[in-house]
C-alpha cells in the first residue's frame, strides 16, 4: 500500500487526524481575509470585460511581417482605444478593439490596411454589439440564481437546512475568490469565463456533499451516546474523506493546469486563459471551502441546537468524572486503545476504530491470549 493510501486508511480509522473543527476560527479568519482581498481587487481594479460584453470590433489580419507590438500601437493610434492583439497560427493577427461603432470600425480598418501594408479587402471586420453581452450576462445571472435555489432545496431535503446554508456560503466563497483573482490578474472576462464559473460550482458542491454524507452517517443517533460531541464527529468525517478530496482535486487540477500554464503560457493560446483560470482557481477554492468552511460552519450551527448542546455537556461531564477518578476518558484521541463503554456509547456509522475496545490489542483479528494451545 502506498504511503498516501496508508495515511488515508489511518485517517478513516481515526488513528491520526487534524483538528479542523477546533481550529476553525483561524480558517474562518483566513477565508475572510482572502475574500476581502478579492472584493477589494474587484472594487479597485475592476474586471477586464471582453469585447462580447463591452461591444466593439474584431479585425482578422492576413499574414503580415509586422510585430504584435507594432500592430497594437498602430491600432490604438487609429482607434483611440486599447487593443488586444493575438498572433494566429497562419501568420495573421486577431485584433480586438472595444467600444467601436460601425463608422469608427470602417475608419480603423482603412487605417490598419495602410499601417500594416495589407489589402483592405482582405481584412475581415466583425462588429459585436454590447446588447449581446448584456443578454449573456443576464442569462448567466439567472442560471446562477436558479442553480443556487435548487442546491439549497436539494440539500435541505437530502440532509438538513444547516448543511444547505453551509454549502451556499461555501459556493459564494468560491465564486468571490475566483472573480477576485480575475480582477487582480487582469485576465479578460469572456463568455468562456462565465461557463467556467458555472462549471466550478458542480465541483465545489461535489466535495462538500462527500463530507456531508459521511457526517450524516456518522451522526445518526448521536444524542443516544455520551462518547463524542457533534463537532468531534464532524472532524472525524473531514479526516475520513480528506485523502479522497485531495486525490479528486489533484486529478481534476492537472489537466486544467495544462490548459492554463502550457496552453495559455508556453504555447500562447491566450483564448484558453479565460476558462482555464476560472476552473483552476475554482477547483482549488472548492476543495478548500468544503474542508475549512462548509463542515465547520455546519458544526457551529448544529452546536446551537438544544439537544446537541445538552449532548456536549453530558460528554464533557463524563470525561471530567473519568479524569477525576484517574480513569481514561473517552474522546477523539482514544484511538485503538479506547475503552468500550457499551452499545449506547457507539456512534452509529462511525469507523470501527472509533469504538475499538481492549480486544483490538490482540492483533491478527483475535483477542490477546486466545491463540490455539498445542
Amino acid at each position: 500500500m502506498s504511503r498516501l493510501g496508508a495515511l488515508g486508511a489511518r485517517l478513516y480509522r481515526g488513528e491520526v487526524g487534524y483538528d479542523f473543527i477546533g481550529k476553525r476560527k483561524f480558517w474562518y479568519a483566513l477565508s475572510i481575509l482572502i475574500t476581502i482581498t478579492a472584493i477589494a481587487g474587484v472594487a479597485v481594479r475592476g474586471l477586464n470585460m471582453g469585447i462580447e460584453f463591452k461591444g466593439g470590433a474584431v479585425f482578422t489580419i492576413p499574414s503580415t511581417s509586422v510585430s504584435v507590438t507594432q500592430a497594437r500601437t498602430d491600432t490604438e493610434e487609429a482607434s483611440g482605444h486599447d487593443a488586444i492583439v493575438q498572433k494566429l497560427g497562419n501568420g495573421g493577427m486577431r485584433i480586438q478593439v472595444t467600444e467601436l461603432d460601425t463608422k469608427q470600425a470602417d475608419g480603423v480598418r482603412t487605417q490598419l490596411a495602410k499601417d500594416l501594408n495589407v489589402d483592405e479587402a482582405k481584412i475581415n471586420a466583425e462588429l459585436v454589439g454590447p446588447s449581446w453581452g448584456a443578454t449573456i450576462a443576464n442569462k448567466a445571472w439567472m442560471g446562477l440564481g436558479i442553480f443556487m435555489v435548487l442546491v439549497v432545496i436539494y440539500l435541505a431535503i437530502a440532509f438538513e437546512w444547516r448543511m444547505a446554508v453551509a454549502a451556499l456560503v461555501a459556493l459564494i466563497h468560491d465564486l468571490t475568490i475566483t472573480v477576485g483573482v480575475y480582477a487582480l490578474v487582469g485576465f479578460e472576462v469572456t463568455p468562456g469565463t462565465v461557463i467556467g464559473l458555472l462549471t466550478i460550482l458542480g465541483y465545489s458542491l461535489y466535495d462538500t456533499v462527500v463530507v456531508f454524507d459521511s457526517l450524516k452517517e456518522g451522526s445518526k443517533g448521536i444524542t443516544k451516546q455520551t462518547r463524542w460531541t457533534y463537532s468531534e464527529v464532524a472532524n472525524r468525517s473531514i479526516n475520513g474523506t480528506l485523502v479522497r478530496s485531495i486525490n479528486t482535486t489533484v486529478v481534476a487540477l492537472l489537466p486544467v493546469a495544462g490548459l492554463l500554464f502550457i496552453g495559455g503560457g508556453f504555447l500562447g493560446a491566450g483564448m484558453l486563459n479565460d476558462i482555464s483560470l476560472s476552473l483552476f482557481v475554482g477547483l482549488a477554492a472548492g476543495a478548500y471551502s468544503s474542508i475549512f468552511i462548509a463542515t465547520p460552519l455546519v458544526a457551529d450551527l448544529k452546536e446551537r441546537d438544544p439537544q446537541i448542546k445538552a449532548l456536549k455537556k453530558r460528554v464533557l461531564a463524563k470525561r471530567a468524572v473519568a479524569a477525576a477518578k484517574g480513569e481514561q476518558a473517552d474522546g477523539p484521541s482514544d484511538g485503538d486503545d479506547a475503552v468500550e463503554d457499551g452499545p449506547e456509547d457507539v456512534v452509529p456509522g462511525a469507523p470501527a476504530a472509533a469504538v475499538a475496545g481492549p480486544r483490538a490489542r490482540g492483533g491478527r483479528g483475535r483477542p490477546s491470549g486466545s491463540g490455539r494451545r498445542r
